[in-house]
């Protein structure tokens, strides 16, 4: 992919925006990328189209179609760029828990509360996504490898916590259970006439998992 600037605008164009600061490609993609989610959470999936991705950037209309082409492009990019931010922010959470299960389990959890991820723009968006069926065939064929991935660590670290004393019943089960609970408290944060914070939220995920694993947390959080 190039990362030459973006082209010059039309001085001469009537009402066009002051022209962009220069960008390179991938830079300018981003940005148009983050525009995207935040008009997805102002007018939802369906309204939203380049002149309001354009406005909310401060770029011209011209300038998100030479980077994007179609409103199609621009959504599938925008739904794959979250998947793989989503992605990064939990293996690098796992990464600095270490080896230790304990740890590596309260690593998912807070992982998902993160505030660089957690978000009302970003659970906005991800909520539109979800209930758009066109969305799903090509979100399960691209990016359905990082939902594998993502519940087989997580069904093997309550395996490794229940084979050492930690909790008892399916680890499949377990882990299923964290996760919904997680994706319900999205819900949630987004859904309820007056939501709860990012703290409470994770309390709530942390009730979960002390429910299975009451020696290790509490809905506080890991116990001391």
């Amino acid at each position: 992919m190039s990362d030459a600037p973006d082209p010059t605008p039309d001085a001469a164009a009537p009402d066009a925006p002051p022209p962009p600061r220069k960008l390179g490609r991938d830079a300018r993609r981003q940005q148009l990328i983050e525009a995207t989610i935040e008009t997805i959470a102002a007018r939802g999936f369906a309204r939203t189209t380049l002149t309001d991705v354009a406005r909310m950037a401060g770029l011209s209309h011209g300038l998100v179609n030479f980077h994007f082409q179609s409103k199609d492009k621009l959504l599938t990019e925008t739904l794959l760029y979250l998947a793989e931010e989503y992605r990064l922010n939990w293996t690098g959470a796992l990464e600095a828990a270490g080896p230790d299960p304990v740890a590596r389990l309260d690593a998912m959890l807070r992982a998902d509360f993160e505030p660089a991820i957690c978000t009302p723009s970003r659970l906005s968006a991800w909520c539109a996504f979800w209930g758009e069926a066109q969305c799903r065939p090509m979100y399960q064929e691209q990016c359905g490898s990082n939902d594998e991935a993502y519940i087989a660590v997580m069904e093997s670290i309550c395996a490794r916590m229940i084979a050492a004393g930690d909790g008892s019943g399916d680890p499949a089960r377990i882990a299923r259970v964290l996760r919904v609970t997680i994706e319900g408290v999205w819900l949630d944060l987004m859904t309820m006439t007056k939501p709860y914070g990012r703290d409470e939220a994770l309390g709530t995920v942390y009730t979960c998992a002390a429910a299975f694993f009451p020696g290790r947390f509490t809905a506080a959080g890991l116990r001391a």
